[in-house]
């Protein structure tokens, strides 16, 4: 292992780097910042999660499109242009004057962090790496988590001391940075192993699939629930934290300082997870990734105060863990990595769309009185749901190899 981190050091810190910039758009983040947004626009529950719904669907639109650059550019062009857009993004959340601007903002903020930087740094991930692809994914995936295990407690404990524009403002000095130092580490960028005729990752029936083969198979449409789920749902678990912590009889602190041991042990699920892929593949492995997340939802449901809180993020951390790098290895397993930019690309959008029906559809039934603990019995309902499908799927697609 220090040997792989030694040989391929620039790479695998490119794409760490990559994804813990990408959190700055991620929910985790933003939601945050939930009450005082509501509170200096006057929004609902259900109007914010509208705008942050709208936004958020309108970057998966754009990345149906956007994604298919991974297979034209590379990562050293790419990269930096993402993280120029998010610290745009950024700069004008800080100085957002109308309500109605928030669509824009949220738009920018979803795609230029959780939607493509993300996407970058896993297709180069599965690109470049074949045999060790599980843990490539999972060393870069540690970039997300350690952004999901500091940025909300820095910033839920900064908030007490500053203004919420002023700290968006300063963080945007982050992605500007990071756009430098991407740039000086892919100076001399692997070449990707989908462009070499001597090493290549081949799919089903031993050839690469192109985007429009994959959705014209049952394989992407009996995956897509399960590729939507935890975006939608993890994403709605974050994005209500504050009102959770009010349902639960629990100050908002005390509720986001379980989330670094939250990360903590997604980490150590995605790490083996990652160890495991490489032995096992994917077929294997990802038909139970979502279980542990259904157990989660029911706890949460019924568990009171912060011990109960604790142990549904124990099993929420598993199938977060598993997801950062079983899906993501996923496509390249099954469809090759030819045009795994494309094919992704989505997943990706699939995953960006869940994300945003998650929060508006939660924040619209808070508004009709359907609270939170109903809800999350609903979720865990379609989780397994979600396995089943994927059960089937996986398994005829399996005998093609």
């Amino acid at each position: 292992m220090l040997a792989f981190l030694r040989q391929n050091a620039p790479f695998l810190a490119a794409g760490t780097l990559l994804t813990f910039l990408s959190s700055f758009g991620q929910t985790f983040v933003i939601a945050v910042f939930s009450g005082e947004i509501r509170a200096t626009f006057g929004l609902s529950h259900g109007q914010w999660g509208g705008i942050y719904m709208i936004g958020t669907m309108a970057s998966a639109v754009a990345m149906v499109w956007a994604g298919g650059l991974t297979d034209i550019f590379r990562v050293r062009v790419l990269g930096p242009l993402m993280l120029l857009g998010l610290a745009a993004a950024m700069i004008a959340l800080a100085f957002a004057p109308w309500a109605w601007s928030l669509v824009v903002v949220i738009f920018a903020l979803r795609f230029f962090g959780q939607g493509m930087l993300g996407h970058v740094a896993v297709v180069a991930m599965a690109r470049w790496f074949v045999k060790t692809r599980g843990r490539a994914l999972s060393i870069a995936s540690l970039g997300v988590a350690l952004g999901e295990a500091s940025l909300p407690l820095l910033f839920a404990a900064l908030l007490t001391v500053a203004d919420w524009r002023l700290l968006w403002l300063g963080a945007a000095l982050v992605p500007l940075v990071g756009a430098v130092v991407v740039g000086r580490l892919l100076g001399k960028e692997r070449t990707p192993q989908s462009h070499a005729e001597s090493d290549v990752s081949v799919g089903m029936g031993a050839r690469h699939w192109t985007r429009r083969e994959a959705l014209r198979g049952p394989l992407f449409w009996l995956m897509l629930p399960a590729v939507m789920g935890p975006p939608a749902f993890n994403t709605a678990f974050f994005f209500h934290q504050v009102h959770l912590a009010e349902v639960k009889g629990l100050a908002h602190v005390e509720l986001v300082a379980l989330f670094p041991l939250y990360t903590a042990l997604a980490i150590t699920t995605m790490l083996l997870a990652g160890w495991a892929l490489d032995r096992l593949g994917t077929a294997r492995l990802m038909p139970l990734s979502q279980l542990p997340v259904a157990l989660a939802f029911v706890i949460f449901s019924l568990a009171a105060g912060q011990g109960g809180m604790f142990l549904g993020l124990v099993f929420l951390a598993m199938t977060s863990g598993a997801n950062a790098t079983l899906p993501n290895a996923f496509w390249a397993e099954f469809y090759g990595t030819a045009h795994i930019g494309a094919i992704k690309a989505l997943a990706a959008a699939a995953m960006v769309l869940g994300s945003a029906i998650g929060p508006g559809l939660t924040g619209l039934l808070i508004d009709l009185g359907i609270g939170l603990e109903r809800q999350f019995l609903g979720i865990a309902g379609y989780f397994l749901g979600a396995t089943l499908l994927m059960r089937l799927g996986i398994g005829r697609a399996a005998r093609r190899f």
